[in-house]
């Protein structure tokens, strides 16, 4: 902390802002990096077969002797799924809280780094020098718990950054964020606020997670079936309540879904979840027991296809079964791109007899993020220097921005900043200097990272199909040694299909028999030629535009 504090500090957001999810941020001083949260995004029906999307993280990488250390808020997927891409690559310390790091640990094992990697577990207040930074950890309420946000100190100034938060005034745990802190490190002079952008355009507060239980009560008195609760794995103090609400009414719990039930263990073994003895059956026990006496909770509540939920809902799953009379809760906001998805999943249980009850009605879910009273409280309280909103759309940024400036932060106080973009800031000045690469990594799971063109050839093949045109061709004459075949999957055409594939055949028979025999000897070249001929031919006649791979065999 004895270094020159004139030099600037560096903030540089790698994913975050502008998009929900990829939360990946770079504080920079004096050549040392400290990284906050390394996180993914869901993604998008068009990225057909990707299982997530990750920052690019090449900045990182080309810089990996200057990073000091990885501090994780808390333990969602959007501010950790990335972790393990980092350090398969990087190698440095990792901070975080135990239900954070019980989750991340789970992830290295998956992919064989738990050996090398270190992790440190902190608690709220806890504070720790990493290279020219000192990091408190303050606690904030969210809908995970163990939720961070940090105070982190530097020669230049201090840095705040609330991470995901809201004020919730009786947390399900009892535990309440450090409004103390928070006003105290307002008092010494905060130089930057970093704050939760995703609910900036909500009025109002963002209702307690206790309100929940009110309604799900309600259900579960009133439901004289199967009661299924989809919400995200991570909502321990969901799933709590809804353990507790069965346990009192006479219910048994199941847990299925890979990831309610990783998370579940996660918890449980850390304290933070609490099963009354002989209250929990296996799923395979669930059709042997009344339907009144069960209470389910499943992974799934997003629409994602090969979830527990989408496995219930299709009749597919191995154990669970719906019938009438049952009732699933979708305890869970729709993220963004997912309404099609979730419809679709709706049909599909209540074809199953089932009756769908969904986020509002009555309500069975609340925000884990503050809305505009507690983001102008979280400011009033810290009374920065400078502000900048992270989190969310860029809609969201401005949102958030105008509520500083309604605080009367003047508008050179205020920075809208973008993913990349470099923030130098000194004790009197904060401005945008440059730019660094960002982008996107594709994740297929079990492919590894996909390039894009990868995923142009899936939408090709998704949306005109594909044609296969086998050619066999005598070794000693180059002539065909019998008519080509044409092998169609997924193209159509509203004329006449039957017509169009033998006009095909016509095509490409003219088309090699007028080929010159050092072109037939050629399988490169012949492959191009029917390609090519079968291309513009289909372009011509049918306006479709098929994926077409031609296979040359020698007899």
């Amino acid at each position: 902390m004895s270094a020159d504090p004139q030099a600037p500090l560096r903030i540089i957001p790698l994913g975050g802002l502008g998009e929900f999810g990829l939360n990946t941020m770079a504080l920079e001083y004096d050549g040392s990096i400290l990284v906050v949260d390394c996180g993914v995004m869901f993604p998008e029906t068009a990225m057909a077969g990707i299982e997530s999307v990750i920052p690019d993280l090449s900045y990182l990488l080309e810089r990996a002797d200057d990073l000091c250390g990885l501090v994780l808020t808390h333990g969602h997927e959007d501010h950790i799924g990335a972790v393990p891409y980092l350090l398969e690559q990087v190698r440095t310390p990792v901070f975080g809280t135990r239900m954070t790091l019980g989750l991340v640990g789970e992830k290295l094992r998956e992919r064989g780094l738990h050996d090398g990697v270190e992790l440190r577990h902190v608690s709220p207040r806890q504070v720790e020098e990493i290279g020219p930074f000192q990091v408190e950890f303050l606690r904030v309420t969210h809908s995970i718990p163990d939720s961070l946000a940090l105070a982190i100190r530097t020669p230049v100034g201090t840095v705040l950054h609330t991470a995901d938060f809201k004020l919730d005034q009786t947390p399900v745990d009892g535990k309440l964020p450090d409004y103390h802190r928070f006003s105290r490190y307002g008092d010494e002079g905060v130089l930057v606020l970093l704050s939760d952008s995703t609910n900036a355009e909500r009025p109002g507060y963002t209702p307690s997670e206790r309100r929940v239980r009110d309604s799900l009560e309600a259900l579960m008195e009133g439901t004289r079936g199967r009661l299924v609760v989809a919400t995200f794995s991570s909502n321990i103090h969901r799933i709590q309540q809804v353990v507790d609400l069965a346990a009192s009414h006479g219910r048994l719990i199941c847990f299925t879904g890979r990831s309610v039930l990783r998370a579940t263990q996660v918890a449980e073994d850390l304290g933070l979840l609490q099963i009354p003895p002989g209250k929990m059956i296996q799923a395979r026990e669930v059709a042997q027991l009344p339907p009144h006496r069960v209470a389910v909770v499943a992974g799934g509540s997003q629409g994602e296809p090969r979830s527990a939920l989408a496995r219930i809902a299709l009749d597919d799953h191995k154990d669970i079964h719906l019938e009438p009379g049952d009732v699933v809760v979708l305890s869970a906001r729709p993220i963004p791109g997912n309404e099609r998805a979730i419809t679709r999943l709706v049909n599909h249980l209540t074809r199953r007899g089932a009756r769908v009850v969904q986020e509002s009605h009555p309500p069975c879910h609340v925000s884990g993020h503050a809305s505009q009273e507690e983001l102008k409280l979280m400011i009033g309280l810290v009374r920065p220097r400078f502000f900048i909103p992270v989190h969310g759309e860029y809609r969201q940024l401005a949102a958030h921005a105008r509520l500083a400036r309604e605080m009367r932060m003047g508008a050179d106080q205020v920075l809208l900043a973008e993913d990349g973009d470099v923030i130098e800031l000194t004790p009197t000045r904060a401005e945008i200097t440059g730019k660094v690469p960002v982008g996107t990594v594709l994740i297929d799971g079990s492919a590894g990272a996909v390039q894009q063109e990868i995923l142009r050839d899936r939408r090709h093949l998704s949306g005109d199909g594909l044609l296969i045109p086998v050619v066999v061709i005598h070794r000693a004459s180059g002539e065909l040694a019998s008519p080509p075949e044409m092998v169609s999957r997924g193209f159509t055409w509203f004329g006449d299909p039957e017509g169009l594939l033998e006009e095909c055949v016509d095509l490409v028979t003219r088309t090699v028999r007028d080929a010159s025999a050092e072109e037939r000897a050629d399988w490169g070249a012949m492959r191009t030629k029917v390609q090519d001929a079968l291309r513009r031919f289909l372009r011509k006649r049918t306006r479709r535009h098929p994926m077409i791979l031609p296979i040359i065999i020698e007899t």
